[in-house]
């Protein structure tokens, strides 16, 4: 049944139109004309264009300061000295001034930038080991071969952390001094503990099963990435419960950036105390670096982020200026499709073949 005599193909296997073979369903099939399409058309360019000057606002109310230190001031003792691998285990600081002309309200980021540092390279990104982040016991004295060549030292210890991406950790560090007119000097409080993602602290790192024993214990046996100064369970001397592979900055460094050119949190502004209270005063600042982190070998430059943010973000133009030259096109488009409605096709004139 069904089959269409004389004919083969597709066809022949369909089957009749007819009531009791085919099903018909109701169904909208809108008309779409000029008086339903241009209205949408100068909706949607008003829609956009609110949202872009929206978020142009509410980025333009951010504020932010960057200071590139690569070779600034004194730091290009510091510099030069980098070039030379033998100096990478002596120690060298340096100093910058700068001065913050309207007052940075409400909380402030401060962030460590580098540029023309590619951590998205596949072979970079995958150059650790997952598991042994994670905290088990079998990876951490035998690393993944991912992590080539950076699994053993050259005594044969296993690194912990291995890999590429563990062993380029940024680690330069900061101490931020505000100067008061009266020649008063305050330290700026930074909150360096909290600042990962929470998924980050609590599921992807952990530190392995302490078994009644010290993390210098549990860590025995391995050894520390190549161009590390510290082991990972000493990291911070400070906090002992901000060490090994829940270190704040380890995990921040971990996650590998998506461009060269990146930056990534180093601290919160800690409100507590005056004159920081409603966020960073006007004035003169210096910024104390331990310089440690070479960026001769890939050309690339180094620099310190201060900025505020929204709900929206810190200071990125991009969604705004999209939404903008979007509404500007679609206006564009509505105006000539206006235009040749009302020559051409308004009443029907001017359409006859």
């Amino acid at each position: 049944m069904g089959r269409v005599k004389g004919k083969s193909g597709p066809l022949a296997r369909r089957p009749d139109n007819s009531a009791f073979k085919q099903q018909r369903l109701p169904a909208w099939s809108p008309m779409l004309t000029a008086n339903t399409v241009l209205p949408f058309f100068y909706f949607m360019a008003l829609i956009c264009m609110l949202l872009g000057v929206w978020l142009l606002l509410m980025v333009q109310s951010t504020q932010e300061i960057k200071l590139d230190y690569t070779d600034a001031s004194n730091c290009n003792i510091c510099f030069e000295k980098r070039k030379n691998v033998s100096n990478a285990g002596e120690s060298c600081s340096c100093k910058v001034v700068f001065s913050i002309e309207r007052p940075f309200k409400g909380d402030v980021f401060f962030y460590y930038g580098l540029k023309n540092f590619h951590q998205n390279l596949r072979r970079y990104m995958d150059s650790r080991d997952d598991g042994q982040m994670v905290g088990r016991k079998k990876n951490l004295k035998n690393p993944s071969s991912y992590c080539e060549p950076f699994t053993r030292d050259q005594n044969g210890l296993p690194i912990a952390p291995c890999g590429a991406v563990a062993n380029s950790i940024f680690n330069d560090s900061f101490t931020l001094t505000y100067h008061e007119s009266n020649q008063n000097k305050f330290r700026v409080p930074l909150l360096r503990r909290g600042i990962t993602w929470y998924t980050d602290k609590n599921v992807k790192f952990r530190n392995p099963r302490m078994d009644n024993l010290s993390l210098a214990q549990v860590f025995d046996g391995t050894a520390k990435p190549l161009y590390w100064h510290k082991p990972v369970y000493e990291l911070d001397p400070i906090d002992p419960t901000n060490n090994g592979f829940i270190n704040d900055d380890l995990i921040i460094w971990m996650r590998e950036a998506a461009f060269p050119n990146f930056k990534k949190l180093y601290g919160v502004l800690h409100r507590a105390n005056e004159p920081f209270i409603q966020g960073l005063p006007a004035g003169s600042y210096s910024i104390d670096i331990s310089y440690n982190f070479p960026v001769q070998y890939f050309q690339g430059r180094k620099e310190v982020v201060l900025t505020t943010l929204t709900w929206f973000g810190g200071q990125n133009h991009f969604l705004p200026i999209a939404y903008l030259v979007t509404s500007s096109l679609i206006l564009l488009i509505a105006v000539i499709l206006t235009v040749v409605w009302c020559k051409f096709g308004k009443n029907g004139k001017n359409m006859e073949e």
